[in-house]
């Protein structure tokens, strides 16, 4: 999970500051020193590390924060504030020509995921309305040019290519001069990579970027490398000049230095994340987020822009309805459980939530889909009529639905149980009024329903 390590260590960090009534300029002294070991163990670029605790503990042993009724969330607020500061302060977006076709090149060594976040960045703009061109220009990895025909069929977009027998500049010019006859308004360039920067890389992407005069270069990054990314970022805005980055495998970097070194060490900005293997995985990195989410804050925003786009509303308003009647059966918790799973992984939608934000380990967030896999498969088990009406459910039905599913009688009773208290509580609430005139985009998972390891 992203972050985890570092989230652990500034949290306990932060803890011990909030124990104390009263701050003292030694107690700040001491938490910036434990932050800054939490930011070397991160992987963070030393100078970065240096630079940004001497920061904070200037900023933190003022007489408005040690005199504060509230020094320790000050404190916090100010690391937020610096985190904030040292990512890039704002969104950085895509620069659109001014007349089409916009031209994106990505950049980067092989392995990094160019040509999957080529795909991601179509599927993106797709979705935005916009008719994007994926150029293939990598004629030296085997199969390369198959791949991107793979994942452009899979996010339903056009493949410009000229086989392996073509000089990539002039496969680029000619991807560039059909999307203008086609009505391609963007076109995203997916270069040849190396196992480690060389000249004969650099030349060729120079001589792509002299002929097409790409609007934007981005540079595809595995978040993973730790420091070698920062190095790798160095080297390609120093010969290249890139506008900005994409970090792969985010949601696999427990450290994040990448993440937190990238912006400071080449003053270019983070643009998109990949969080994810799915095409879908990708997201506009927001420094204030990212900050948010590393100090145990969650990500409201980007938690609601996930249901906005993966969330049926209409289906959301029907269960929501159902909900408040007390009509709610077991197959609107299917659907309901299905809705949550499109938003993503369990751990990295819990991560999101205030107050919970890593407080839900690796192991649990596992743990947690296997259980949502087993009730899922149990209610798949049973017919449409014990879906609607799960008190027809007797025991040998029951031993029916466990061996249809895979698991044993106690996990059906517990289900059917938990799901009939699940119908109380709600009862009890549309008994209240609970919610009403409120229309939710939503439906909360009930809290009976959650699974082993969850944090309440």
């Amino acid at each position: 999970m992203a972050f985890e390590g570092l989230s652990e260590k500034l949290g306990a960090a932060f803890k011990k500051l909030r124990a104390k009534g009263k701050l003292k300029e030694s107690d700040v002294k001491e938490a910036m020193r434990e932050v800054r070991l939490a930011l070397l163990e991160a992987d963070v670029n030393y100078k970065v590390v240096k630079d940004f605790v001497a920061t904070v503990t200037e900023r933190s042993i003022g007489a408005e924060v040690l005199e504060s009724l509230t020094p320790a969330q000050h404190v916090i607020k100010i690391v937020n504030d610096e985190l904030t500061a040292l990512m890039g302060e704002t969104n950085s977006r895509i620069n659109f020509a001014s007349k089409i076709p916009t031209v994106i090149m990505m950049c980067g060594l092989q392995g990094s995921g160019k040509t999957t976040h080529s795909a991601k960045l179509a599927r993106m703009f797709k979705e935005q309305g916009k008719r994007p061109l994926l150029v293939a220009c990598d004629v030296y990895r085997p199969a390369a040019v198959e791949q991107l025909q793979v994942v452009g069929g899979r996010v339903n977009t056009p493949v410009f290519e000229m086989g392996t027998d073509h000089n990539p500049v002039e496969i680029a010019q000619k991807a560039v001069a059909h999307a203008k006859d086609y009505g391609n308004d963007i076109v995203i360039l997916d270069t040849a990579g190396r196992l480690h920067i060389d000249e004969q890389l650099m030349e060729e992407l120079k001589n792509i970027k002299g002929t097409v005069v790409p609007d934007e270069i981005l540079l595809v990054i595995d978040s993973m490398v730790g420091q070698d990314a920062v190095n790798v970022a160095k080297s390609f805005d120093e010969a290249l000049g890139i506008d900005g980055v994409i970090l792969t495998k985010l949601d696999g970097d427990t450290r994040g230095g990448a993440a937190l070194s990238v912006r400071a060490v080449t003053g270019k900005p983070i643009k998109f994340v990949g969080t994810g293997e799915k095409l879908e995985d990708l997201e506009p990195f927001y420094p204030d987020r990212m900050a948010s989410r590393i100090l145990g804050m969650g990500d409201v925003l980007t938690l609601i822009e996930k249901a906005q786009v993966q969330v049926d509303e209409k289906q959301a308003l029907q269960l929501a309805q159902k909900m408040k009647e007390n009509t709610f059966d077991l197959n609107d918790l299917l659907e309901q459980m299905k809705q949550i799973r499109k938003m993503g992984p369990l751990g990295q939608i819990m991560n999101m939530i205030p107050g919970l934000a890593g407080k839900l380990k690796e192991e649990d967030a596992q743990q947690g889909e296997m259980q949502l896999q087993k009730i899922e498969a149990m209610i798949c088990s049973m017919t449409p009529g014990e879906r609607e009406k799960p008190s027809v459910i007797n025991p040998s039905r029951k031993r029916r639905i466990a061996a249809g599913s895979g698991n044993k009688v106690e996990d059906v009773n517990r289900l059917l149980r938990q799901f009939e208290q699940m119908q109380k509580l709600m009862k009890m609430m549309g008994g209240k009024g609970g919610g009403k005139g409120k229309r939710r985009k939503m439906p909360p998972m009930p809290p009976q329903m959650m699974p082993p390891g969850f944090p309440m």
